[in-house]
């Protein structure tokens, strides 16, 4: 499942085309329906062999809403099980009825897997665009749109931003949303650093005060002054429009109700990989019944699940509840101190299944984790045979040849594995204890970076309570 907006442009006959990435599951609402709103041209795409399912129509709508073209790729054309026809008859009841039956949409069908038809879709694309009559402003102040944004370890806040018009320089003030900043730097689709980014190019940014929300819409100022004044004014608009909010529900109202036992609340501390992440959770989250217990999120935001966290959620008799991201070390013992429950995911449904199930008490066995050991890579070589060999250090517990390994770079789940090989000096061990130096390889994982964190726990199956 993709779990975040990605930009990036391909070339076609000498013309860039800009493609802005949104997941397919339908609990990122939030982010496909910013996606479409920044687009010239949506491309709807429906798998042949499984045919037009609720999400597709959930994309349909804010294609539509945002009135923009919409040719359809029929993927998967390649597979035995393949009915392009039942697509074109599915989608025909939602008013996409296909040119070569005298619509007005057109269906391209290709083999994203086999490279087939691409070239047409391309192609298509491009003929939509001319009669759009679709046309970039380089000249002018820059302005766009965040698509995407995070803490960066050693660059600090870094935002995707997508630009509408203009060209944006190195050294522009600008402002995001509550946020301002001065570019540092640019970064292009491909990594590569650059000087300038043109419209409908997305780039990265470096040089955020900090991070932005997705969505926000990014503009260049004149000065650091004045990039200044207008965050603050966005950021205290914002805190009255919150103050507000919260008085909607009294303190006396809220007492009495829980104690006529019409309302009970769920407090959630909510912390992900990205910004996305933590939007398309708070929207699934809103869709959940809760006329019995009410959820409330007291605090979301980007990066690892630290002490303060832990410390709120003790405070506030809350869950913390992690996206993509894990509690280190200390916060993992200050949760233990505390009795504070944290809990881990990878995949947003399961959390809602897991709220809904424990509301009707029907929680079932649940796998646990038991973490043993942590090690920091301190250095990689590479070996015969194994590959990539991250010298290691065992800063707590101890590493077993048998765990499974979790890879952690900067607070984000980057992959999780097996060991390959567990080595002290130049011999095989089956375990090396905190303290200690070690050479490890990992199964199927070759991008080690030094920095990054091996988490090594073992699942264990444990009743609910």
């Amino acid at each position: 499942i993709t779990q975040h907006i990605g930009a990036y442009q391909v070339n076609h006959k000498d013309k860039d085309i800009t493609f802005i990435d949104t997941p397919g599951h339908e609990a990122f609402t939030a982010m496909r329906a910013r996606g479409a709103q920044i687009t010239d041209v949506a491309i709807l795409v429906v798998a042949a062999d499984d045919g037009v399912k609720p999400q597709t129509i959930e994309a349909l709508d804010h294609a539509k809403a945002a009135k923009v073209p919409i040719i359809v790729a029929v993927n998967k054309v390649d597979k035995p099980e393949a009915k392009p026809e039942k697509v074109r008859q599915e989608l025909s009841q939602y008013d996409l009825s296909p040119e070569e039956w005298g619509g007005e949409t057109i269906f391209v069908d290709v083999s994203a897997k086999k490279n087939q038809n691409i070239d047409n879709l391309l192609e298509t694309i491009l003929l939509v665009a001319e009669v759009q009559e679709l046309k970039a402003v380089p000249k002018g102040n820059a302005y766009g749109t965040v698509i995407e944004s995070k803490i960066d370890k050693g660059r600090g806040p870094v935002a995707t931003v997508l630009i509408k018009h203009g060209t944006l320089k190195i050294s522009d003030n600008f402002v995001a949303g509550m946020t301002n900043g001065k570019v540092r730097a640019l970064f292009d689709d491909q990594g590569e650093r650059i000087k300038e980014a043109t419209p409908a190019q997305p780039v990265e940014i470096l040089g955020f005060n900090s991070a932005p929300k997705a969505g926000d819409v990014f503009r260049i100022v004149k000065s650091e002054k004045e990039a200044r004044e207008v965050s603050e004014k966005r950021a205290l608009k914002q805190r009255l429009i919150e103050q507000k909010q919260k008085a909607h529900l009294t303190l006396e109202d809220l007492h009495k109700q829980i104690a006529d036992g019409k309302i009970k609340e769920l407090n959630l501390v909510v912390k992900a990989d990205v910004q996305g992440s933590i939007e398309a959770l708070k929207d699934s989250l809103a869709k959940v019944d809760q006329e019995e217990v009410r959820l409330k999120v007291i605090h979301s935001g980007v990066g690892a699940v630290v002490e303060t966290d832990i410390m709120l959620a003790a405070a506030s008799n809350a869950i913390v509840i992690g996206f993509n991201v894990r509690p280190d070390a200390k916060s993992r013992a200050l949760a233990e101190k505390e009795n504070v429950d944290v809990r881990t995911y990878k995949v947003i449904y399961q959390i809602i299944e897991d709220i809904s199930a424990a509301r009707k008490g029907m929680l079932a066995p649940r796998i646990e984790e038991e973490i043993q050991g942590e090690a920091e890579v301190l250095q990689t070589f590479k070996a015969p045979k194994v590959g990539v060999i991250a010298g290691s250090k065992v800063n707590n517990g101890l590493i077993n040849r048998n765990s499974s390994i979790r890879v952690i770079r900067d607070g984000v789940v980057i992959q999780e594995t097996n060991i390959a090989s567990l080595r002290r000096f130049k011999n095989d061990v089956n375990e090396v204890k905190e303290g200690y130096e070690c050479g490890i390889g990992l199964e199927n994982f070759q991008d080690i970076k030094e920095g990054d964190i091996f988490e090594a726990y073992i699942e264990v199956e444990k009743p609910r309570e």
